[in-house]
Order: C-alpha cells, then sequence, then structure tokens
C-alpha cells in the first residue's frame, strides 16, 4: 500500500475494525518510510453475475428471485424457512464459485430442483411443473416415474448399505 505522503511502499497495519456497516475494513496504517499514519479502506470485489436466459437476454443475478421461487414451490408445505434461505445460499454459492460471469438460467434451474429434491419431493414436483413446462399429463407422469424410481433405488442402497453393516436383517 503506498502512503499518501511519500509514497513509500511499505507500511505496516496499527489497527483494524470493520466499517459501521460491515461491508469493509477500516485499517491505520503507519509508513515505514515517513513515520506518518493513514487510512484504508479494505472490501470485497463484487464480480457481476449475468443469468443468460432461455431467449438469449441476459439480467443480473438476483438470489430474491430464486428465493421467491423456491418458497411458492413450497406453498402450504412443512418445509422450514431456514432450509430454503439454506438452499438459497448454496445456489448462490455454485453460482459464484463457477468464477464465469455468465450462468444460463436453465443451470440455475437445475440447481434449484437438485436442492428441492432433498428438501421436499411434492415441491420439486411443483417447481419441476412449472420449469419444464410439463405439458399434458403423461410428462408429469414420466418425472413422477423417475422420482420414485430414484427414491427406490436410494431405498435399496441404504437397505444393503445397512446389512452390510452387520445388522440383522428382517
Amino acid at each position: 500500500m503506498k502512503c499518501i505522503y511519500c509514497n513509500g511502499t511499505e507500511s505496516r497495519v496499527v489497527d483494524s475494525r470493520p466499517t459501521d456497516d460491515g461491508n469493509a475494513i477500516r485499517r491505520r496504517r503507519e509508513c515505514e518510510t515517513c513515520g506518518r499514519r493513514f487510512t484504508t479502506y479494505e472490501k470485497v470485489e463484487a464480480v457481476p453475475l449475468l443469468v443468460i436466459k432461455k431467449d438469449g437476454s441476459r439480467e443480473s443475478f438476483d438470489t430474491e428471485k430464486i428465493r421467491r421461487s423456491i418458497i411458492k414451490s413450497c406453498e402450504k408445505r412443512s418445509v422450514p424457512i431456514s432450509e430454503i434461505d439454506k438452499l438459497v445460499r448454496e445456489i448462490e454459492m455454485q453460482a459464484y464459485n463457477a468464477l464465469d460471469q455468465e450462468i444460463t438460467s436453465a443451470h440455475i434451474g437445475e440447481l434449484v430442483m437438485d436442492g428441492l429434491r432433498k428438501i421436499d419431493e411434492v415441491s420439486y414436483v411443483r417447481f419441476a411443473s412449472v420449469y419444464r413446462q410439463f405439458r399434458d399429463i403423461q410428462t408429469f407422469m414420466e418425472e413422477l416415474t423417475r422420482l420414485l424410481d430414484e427414491r427406490t433405488k436410494k431405498e435399496e442402497l441404504d437397505a444393503k448399505a445397512h446389512h452390510a453393516d452387520g445388522a440383522p436383517s428382517a
């Protein structure tokens, strides 16, 4: 960090504390060359993330939009808001950790469906029916069948693992 008085490039931090809004760190520094003190602020660089929609248009990534759609899917279900918020945070982290500045709405939809499938199957089916635009009962039934097949396979694997652990079989 360059000293504002002598342009010296060596300084030491003598005090650090968060700003009132918590979005930055205020640092008091002392120049190793001239001994004078100055203040710097450090904050996380927000990299803009754009969503590429189905029609090719782009808009800013919006976690509130994702949250609202998940809440809508979970209406009248016993899904705690803490689980919804946790899922939204996970999706946001995955989107930003991809290190791309763009993500497709299709990828976001898949992330939401994967998360909802683990939380509540009915909410998952509700979201999938809108997201995948089920046009008829056959498409809806195919998705339900796929979901039931996944559940059966998971139960079979769990039963085998339980049996392999030396538990007596029923």
